[in-house]
């Protein structure tokens, strides 16, 4: 649950990010304040250069991506930090509930919410997830099966989605 992965802490101000290439392609992840805070889907380019650092945390999280990617993993145990709005962070709890290899609806996670009818608004509190795959708003679609909007493009969404299947059998 997100509850127990959110670690507060008072902030130091200093972000830290990290890039590296991985199984769906080029990932960043940003920590502060002892937890982490961003995920990227980020796109290689030969004509920009990123400087990144690396922490102890960073590399945890890497360590374990690859491993959930691997299937080896299916529970992150990291600190984590999602900021937004409350009603945000009240659909990100939500989508941390997600059994691993599941799926749920924009609409089943609004009622859950005990707001039917903001379905709409579910995907836009998705859709501004901070940690992509770490809260796995990729287990949600829409509710005719169709396998909706992400962050990081359709075929990242249908690649992850098809790798817990997998690995759930």
């Amino acid at each position: 649950m997100l509850d127990n992965q959110a670690v507060m802490q008072k902030d130091n101000g200093l972000t830290r990010l990290c890039c590296r290439s991985t199984a769906i392609g080029m990932i960043g992840i940003a920590e502060r304040g002892g937890a982490l805070r961003n995920l990227y889907f980020m796109e290689k380019s030969g004509d920009s250069i990123i400087e990144t650092v690396s922490t102890p945390l960073l590399e945890e999280a890497f360590m374990q991506l690859d491993a959930w990617l691997a299937g080896r993993l299916n529970t992150f145990s990291l600190p984590i930090v999602a900021e937004g709005s409350g009603f945000g962070q009240r659909v990100w709890k939500s989508l941390s509930e997600i059994q691993y290899g599941s799926t749920t609806s924009y609409g089943k996670v609004a009622e859950a919410l005990g707001l039917p009818g903001a379905a709409r608004a579910v995907g836009s509190a998705c859709g501004r997830n901070p940690l992509p795959i770490i809260i796995p708003c990729h287990r949600v679609i829409c509710s005719d099966g169709q396998i909706g909007g992400y962050l990081g493009g359709a075929d990242k969404k249908r690649y992850l989605l098809d790798l817990e299947r997998r690995n759930r059998e």
